[in-house]
């Protein structure tokens, strides 16, 4: 938070909302609120949205987790991380602290951002070009995490023709015109996002019926493929946008911007971007 300040909220005092599915500690929220000018809310997100849907057979769930932890899928073990990657998918912006807002920011804890910001407004520039969605990275998902997600993408298309847009992404996110799922995906821990995208009936349809399937908890849906997914179906190709501009690292994937132009703003190297197979899915972006 500290990082983000620096570079990009001390000139624009954009809010911060926190959320979590226990509540904040007096000391936390003293210390946040330390960290900034800008207006700061805190809330609890409720039960229902983080606990098993009731026909979830939660068994069998455990035993699928198991089995992933055996085969070492990432977070193939976790419990928490199935209830984050749902609510992410579903429920963050039905919040009643996000309800009064048209764009989110999606910031994680231990992420960074290495260029001065200062003078751009990644919200102005949503809503001035229109764009419903925004990325820095783009990657292959885990194939083992969403075994039979493409099938139910299948099934939704057939379902619901109306919800798929004219001039959509459908050939970044597959090389044989939706047979199959090439596993590219807007890495989604970082995401720009106007919410009205996510409350439109055809994405809130799309959510039902992966829920319905039970693969966040039977499997392990991540937010970033459902999210990926429904924009390259739903949203018009010239509303997504990547901001290049944006320095962002998670962990060990980085976006560093390469022009000489925005290097002068940044502090990092290009050379640690993610590595070809990985940009691949950006480049691939990029060209259609």
């Amino acid at each position: 938070m500290r990082n983000l300040e620096s570079v990009f909220n001390r000139k624009h005092g954009y809010p911060y909302v926190f959320l979590n599915n226990v509540p904040f500690t007096e000391h936390f929220k003293t210390h946040i609120r330390a960290m900034t000018t800008a207006p700061v809310k805190f809330g609890l997100i409720p039960k229902e949205h983080w606990s098993y849907p009731s026909f979830i057979n939660k068994t069998q769930a455990a035993l699928n987790r198991e089995d992933m932890e055996s085969r070492n899928v990432p977070y193939g073990e976790s419990e928490s991380y199935r209830h984050m990657c749902r609510y992410m998918s579903g429920f963050i912006f039905r919040h009643e602290l996000v309800q009064e807002y048209d764009y989110y920011w999606r910031v994680e804890p231990g992420v960074s951002f290495s260029c001065d910001l200062l003078d751009i407004d990644p919200f102005m520039i949503m809503k001035t070009k229109k764009y419903k969605y925004g990325f820095t990275i783009a990657l292959p998902e885990f194939v083992d995490t969403i075994p039979t997600l493409w099938e139910n993408v299948k099934r939704f298309r057939k379902l619901h023709p109306e919800h798929i847009v004219k001039r959509n992404s459908l050939e970044w996110i597959s090389y044989d015109k939706g047979d199959t799922y090439n596993n590219c995906h807007f890495w989604s821990n970082f995401e720009i996002v106007d919410t009205s995208f996510f409350r439109s009936k055809a994405y809130l349809d799309f959510f039902q019926l992966l829920d319905d399937a039970g693969g966040f908890f039977y499997e392990r849906w991540g937010d970033a493929p459902v999210h990926s997914i429904a924009a390259a179906l739903m949203l018009d190709r010239r509303e997504i946008h990547f901001f290049n501009e944006v320095g962002y690292r998670h962990g060990m994937y980085e976006h560093c911007p390469e022009s000489p132009e925005l290097q002068l703003k940044c502090a990092c190297d290009p050379k640690d971007n993610v590595d070809w197979v990985q940009f691949s899915c950006l480049r691939r972006f990029l060209e259609t």
